[in-house]
């Protein structure tokens, strides 16, 4: 089939070309790659709202070649998961209506065999829930999907082009997951007018005519097509040489990243690239723009790392690559088809012959390895870096800017914050809180009293889709419970006229699976920053338990809001967010001083606690209180505080109170608080749950 006869079978009404795409070079070529070599493991894209994300996926479907199964020639598809989709969904499951209709044990295939050949989209993957995260992510890797489920053995192939989306201000994923994506692209709008322009009028002209605005990039997509096709076919015959494998295991070296999964996606993303741009050997601009791709997010190693990687550091790193190419060029006994061996001619061969599998299985990467604080800052350094050959080098338009050339791409915006550590902590300040100083132990695991029904998580009991089955229920929903459809069709044999033989079943003895699992909460930090908080070694450890609290709800995936409590007023300094790294950075930025207005603290998280029960009834909330309790300020300023508490325990918010006062002279009123509240207790130094060891001694020692 054709290309320009599979867009036409797929529509009436033509979609976007994906050569009409302006401004989005880099996410053009990451596709591209992707689609060439698909064990290259996926594209993870991040990045704001209205940047053409999900219109260059959905145009990058229609340039695939042409699907040939048992019922003929058809288009590649896009298939589309939703954040609420099910495993089942996803993997495929016992087929119950053949199950209980004909007695045969049948397999009901998923979404990821739908996406064979074709491409699988995931809008905001980051809140998609982990596990199955790491389904996509396999089956991306190994191209095949294995299931042992519900009696049902099955296999299957699975090889597609995946794509996730995510807006990092709604949460980051896990480092490990991070990992496992092989490209990740950050998308921003281009702040040039020529781009912007260019970019309104090829979509008016695409909504006042779709099919005619699709003709006349009709040539130009087809080429496109073409060029990947002839890459693919190409690939097997382009050369790696150990020159290129060096600088490629060097460069991974020198940005200590974890694992030999980015040098085996470096390395084949650089042979895509090579494929692509109709060469027979890998150099080292391949390498580069390879690394640009694959190496910026694994470098975040720990949960409130930023990723990215400068283009000074870039630099630097290439540079010291080039060193150790240059070794093996000078070195003509280690010739171009063995692995080279460590300096001191002892030890293991050069661990890229570790993975002499299909260089799509993905079987030896190493996975589940848990996050370390902190990450390489490489040195920067001014050099001017060699063309990349970067951008997808797509066909002209007819009426692309710039004497028919899409304009050029952005430059990709600068990850290096200059000030403060590789956690993005800025210097503590007078009147400011200080930065967090020290790696803290884990916290207490608080949790919501009862059974939820939220989203998936790690904190409070819930009813899920997942976790541990309890008994049987009508609610199918959540799979077959197999025992509780059988002791459901028992009584009825008799009447079913089953004298001898198997179990005569019908559609009314399904029983689903009643599961029970953990889910994510809503926890809203209440801060006192008031004077009575501002001697510096009580706010320095304040500013490490908050970090500790954090870094447990990330864990947990929570959402956490943060409102402090200072002058004359309360402030919601982070709304509700799954993002905690952002809620890490408000912290060294808050300003401290004044009176304690605590009654408008609590009350201010009172209200926000009621518009969010309505916005997401079912994330139940926790509240934690940071203070001394001394509340001044305005008439009564105890009394009212203490109301305010009670308000809160009448609306049954769990809460817990940290009690942050120190010294000799201790008068005891967080302790009153939290009576108030109905809620749990503990001071400050007690938060990790050993003696006094805990936070103050982690802080004193930093």
């Amino acid at each position: 089939m054709a290309y320009s006869e599979s867009v036409r079978a797929a529509g009436d009404e033509a979609g976007f070309p994906f050569s009409a795409v302006v401004g989005q070079e880099r996410l053009q070529l990451a596709l591209i790659l992707c689609a060439v070599h698909p064990g290259i493991g996926g594209v993870l894209v991040r990045g704001e709202k209205g940047t053409a994300k999900s219109t260059v996926v959905r145009a990058l479907a229609q340039l695939l070649p042409p699907v040939v199964d048992e019922s003929g020639a058809r288009p590649a598809r896009l298939v589309e998961l939703p954040v609420g989709a099910t495993e089942d969904r996803v993997v495929g499951s016992l087929d119950l209506e053949r199950v209980l209709r004909d007695g045969e044990q049948a397999f009901k295939p998923g979404l990821l065999a739908a996406a064979h050949h074709g491409v699988l989209y995931v809008d905001e993957v980051n809140l998609l829930h982990d596990h199955l995260v790491d389904v996509l992510l396999d089956a991306a890797a190994m191209g095949r999907v294995h299931i042992e489920r519900d009696g049902v053995s099955h296999t299957h192939p699975a090889r597609f082009v995946l794509v996730g989306t995510m807006n990092p201000e709604e949460g980051e994923l896990r480092p490990q997951l991070l990992d496992r994506f092989g490209l990740t692209v950050d998308v921003v709008a281009s702040r040039d007018v020529d781009v912007r322009m260019a970019v309104v009028r090829r979509r008016l002209d695409y909504e006042a005519d779709p099919n005619a605005f699709a003709a006349s990039y009709l040539a130009a997509d087809r080429e496109v097509a073409e060029r990947i096709l002839t890459a693919r076919d190409r690939l097997a015959a382009v050369t790696l040489d150990n020159v290129e494998l060096r600088r490629i295991a060097a460069l991974c070296a020198t940005f200590d990243v974890d694992g030999m999964r980015a040098d085996l996606v470096v390395a084949r993303t650089a042979t895509a690239h090579a494929a692509w741009r109709g060469a027979t050997e890998v150099t080292e601009a391949d390498v580069r723009v390879a690394a640009e791709l694959a190496l910026p997010h694994r470098r975040r190693r720990d949960p409130f790392d930023e990723p990215g990687i400068s283009e000074e550091q870039l630099d630097d790193a290439m540079n010291q690559a080039a060193e150790e190419a240059a070794r093996v060029e000078g070195d003509d006994s280690l010739g171009k088809g063995e692995a080279v061996p460590p300096n001191d001619g002892a030890g293991p061969q050069d661990s890229a012959e570790q993975d002499e599998t299909d260089p799509n299985s993905g079987q030896t990467d190493s996975v589940g390895q848990d996050p370390r604080d902190g990450g390489p800052d490489g040195p920067e350094s001014p050099d001017s870096r060699p063309d990349s050959g970067d951008g997808p080098d797509l066909p002209d338009g007819p009426d692309s800017p710039g004497g028919g050339q899409n304009p050029p791409a952005d430059p990709q915006p600068s990850t290096d914050r200059g000030q403060g550590d590789s956690s993005g902590n800025r210097p503590a300040r007078e009147g400011r809180v200080a930065a967090p100083t020290a790696s803290l132990p884990k916290p207490p695991r608080w949790e919501v009293p009862g059974v939820g029904e939220g989203a998936p998580g790690r904190r409070s009991r819930a009813r899920t889709r997942q976790g541990r089955v309890v008994h049987a229920t009508e609610d199918t929903s959540t799979g077959l419970h197999l025992l509780g459809t059988i002791f459901a069709a028992v009584p009825h044999q008799y009447e079913r006229g089953r004298l001898t033989g198997p179990l005569a079943f019908a559609p009314a003895d399904l029983r689903g699976a009643y599961r029970e699992g953990r889910e994510g909460n809503l926890v809203v930090f209440v801060v006192d920053t008031s004077g009575s908080m501002a001697a510096r070694d009580r706010l320095s450890a304040v500013a490490n338990a908050v970090v500790a609290l954090l870094r447990d709800a990330y864990q947990r995936r929570d959402k956490v809001a943060v409102i402090t409590v200072r002058g004359q007023d309360a402030e919601l300094v982070l709304p509700p967010t799954s993002s905690v790294d952002i809620a890490v950075r408000r912290l060294a930025d808050l300003r401290t001083g004044g009176k304690t207005p605590l009654a408008q603290g609590l009350l201010k998280a009172r209200d926000l606690l009621r518009r969010e029960r309505v916005r997401d009834p079912h994330r139940r909330p926790l509240l934690v209180l940071l203070t001394d309790g001394r509340a001044t300020g305005g008439t009564d300023p105890v009394p009212r505080a203490r109301a305010a508490a009670r308000m809160l325990a009448r609306d049954a918010v769990t809460a817990m109170v940290v009690d942050c006062e120190r010294g000799m002279i201790r008068l005891g009123l967080a302790r009153d608080i939290a009576g108030e509240l109905r809620g749990g207790y503990l001071q400050l130094a007690d938060l990790t749950g050993d003696s006094v060891a805990g936070i103050v001694r982690a802080t004193t020692a930093a």
